[in-house]
């Protein structure tokens, strides 16, 4: 059984048998398993045109009479929810309603979960299990659908299993964010963290400040490869989401157990903002009306002005987010915030004496600690990049940790919550290989291995500390994803490997089975051919992924760092 993620245990229970789905076969959902069922007869139903009858759904109740009977409503797949399910190692709670049991014998399928979104992470495994034909959008003839008399028992590692999607720097439609979702599911990852607004873009419609999307929206070129390439396509780029297209995304996300953080970055990169509305910027130093909606890579100087107007601008954008996302956590940013037009402007010099703060970094906390604060009084939490440990992390601030594990050992030290993302380990954008026919080639490489060896605790957290570490996340940032083949292309297969790392326990001998995982990754494969992604092959990019040159010109990347 080529599972991925790696179950805690698998096994079969017959070295031949396998249970037949059928035109008669039943699909019963008990109590708290209708979202699930749903899905199912959605998705199994279009790939093997099986009518996946309703059937009893006291037949699916795990405390049923004679319920665990396989020889009960013969030709069923029964669906039920079991709060009490608890696997070996696993505390009750939030891991406990994630974890599933699925046992399939001459009766048929019978998958119990902890809670819904334990009972749909067991039917991405029973998904699996029926082969790779099951991830088509509609059947490809007669055959006969087979599933061997297995039982699986599971539950995530970690309750935060992260995936980053840049639409700020290259822009992607709605449809194609449903479509990453999806893949998410699959893999049983279930944060989406939304990367929302940036200095190339603003993609979120927020009605009582209309250029946002307006203006802020589109740029008027763009630096093509890396920002040293010095070659520009000079067609404008953008989009934005209304604010229904982003219900409906949360939606979508929600009925397939996926949280989605959304990232409003703060103070810094805030170029686009700045440029619809130029009283946001620090006009006592630039000429903030003269902005565009940057077109180039990097980290811009321009940043926000730390006012009360601007502190009522953001407030204000926040409450709109707020009422669309409903997210325990909000991303703020927090990251990459030069401090030079502060430490030059008049204004800014008179809040830091103001405030009584000994520098621009405090500054920087104190903008931070403002909507940790704000957020936290409106039930949400606070999380930011770890550059919001400068000048004094806010009280209930959780860390993203992104410049390797330092700011992430710091803050779970201190009695804070991490997501560990440090970019040396877990960036999808980070090139895959050294060879010359990689697709704009930029920064470290970054190998399927090296994904799949990452460890998201590091040895320096023990017991408690340990335990701030509340998940892990891959990043994919955008600059150099001009397409949506471009992006499968940088994040598949790897996102398999780090799905893994999210979801599977550590081994005793704290070392995973690279070689076991090569060798399940190949069913994998036709999976992901099934669902149309461009991934990258293990022998390297296909013709049409190498990309030598663009707009006749050659597109160099830095040196590589091995």
């Amino acid at each position: 059984m080529d599972l991925i993620p790696a179950p805690r245990s698998a096994a079969r229970t017959s070295d031949t048998a396998t249970f037949a789905l059928g035109q008669g076969t039943v699909l019963a959902a008990g109590e708290g398993a209708d979202g699930v069922a749903r899905w199912l007869r959605a998705e199994f139903g279009a790939a093997t045109g099986l009518p996946l009858a309703p059937g009893d759904p006291a037949a699916a109740d795990a405390d049923a009479p004679g319920a665990a009977d396989d020889g009960d409503a013969p030709g069923a797949i029964r669906l039920g929810v079991d709060p009490a399910l608890a696997l070996a190692g696993r505390p009750a709670g939030a891991a406990g309603a994630e974890a599933y049991r699925l046992e399939v014998g001459p009766g048929g399928v019978r998958l119990t979960g902890g809670g819904p979104a334990g009972l749909f992470w067991g039917a991405q495994t029973l998904r699996q299990l029926l082969g790779p034909q099951a991830y088509r959008t509609a059947p490809l003839g007669e055959r006969t659908w087979e599933l061997p008399y297995c039982r699986v028992e599971d539950a995530p590692r970690f309750g935060w299993r992260g995936f980053m999607l840049d639409v700020s720097r290259h822009f992607l439609t709605k449809r194609e964010v449903l479509r990453h979702l999806d893949l998410m599911a699959a893999h049983k990852l279930n944060v989406l963290h939304f990367h929302l607004t940036d200095d190339q873009g603003w993609r979120i419609e927020i009605k009582r400040h209309p250029k946002l999307t307006e203006d802020a929206s589109w740029r008027p070129r763009t630096k093509v490869g890396h920002r040293a390439s010095g070659i520009w396509d000079e067609r404008p780029h953008g989009g934005f989401y209304t604010q229904d297209d982003l219900r409906e995304i949360v939606a979508y996300a929600a009925a397939r157990h996926i949280t989605v953080v959304p990232e409003i970055d703060i103070p810094g990169h805030s170029q686009a903002a700045i440029h619809a509305y130029p009283r946001l910027g620090n006009t006592d130093v630039v000429d903030t009306a003269a902005l565009d909606v940057w077109g180039d890579w990097g980290v811009s100087e321009n940043v926000l002005a730390p006012t009360e107007e601007v502190l009522r601008f953001y407030e204000g954008v926040f409450e709109e987010v707020l009422d669309i996302f409903p997210s325990t956590f909000v991303h703020v940013g927090g990251d990459e915030c030069p401090k030079r037009q502060w430490k030059s402007s008049p204004a800014a010099q008179a809040r830091i004496r103001e405030l009584g703060l000994a520098d621009e970094d405090e500054l920087q906390s104190w903008f931070i600690r403002h909507f940790d604060r704000w957020l936290a009084g409106r039930g949400r939490r606070l999380i930011g990049w770890d550059e919001i440990l400068e000048g004094g992390l806010a009280d209930g601030a959780t860390v993203s940790s992104w410049r390797g594990y330092a700011g992430g050992i710091a803050a779970a030290q201190a009695g804070h919550d991490v997501v560990m993302c440090p970019e040396q380990q877990v960036y999808l954008n980070y090139r895959e290989s050294g060879a010359p026919d990689e697709p704009v080639p930029i920064a470290q490489v970054r190998t399927l291995e090296d994904f799949y060896r990452f460890e998201p605790v590091p040895p320096q957290l023990e017991g408690p500390a340990a335990e701030h570490v509340i998940g892990t996340q891959a990043n994919v940032w955008s600059e150099v994803l001009e397409s949506p083949q471009r992006f499968d292309y940088q994040v598949y297969p790897r996102l398999a490997a780090f799905a893994e790392v999210a979801w599977s326990a550590l081994p005793p001998s704290a070392e995973r089975d690279f070689a076991g995982f090569t060798a399940r990754m190949e069913e994998h494969y036709a999976r992901l051919d099934a669902l149309g992604v461009d991934y990258r092959p293990p022998g390297g990019p296909r013709p049409w992924q190498r990309r030598p040159g663009v707009l006749g010109r050659p597109i160099e990347g830095p040196p590589p760092i091995v």
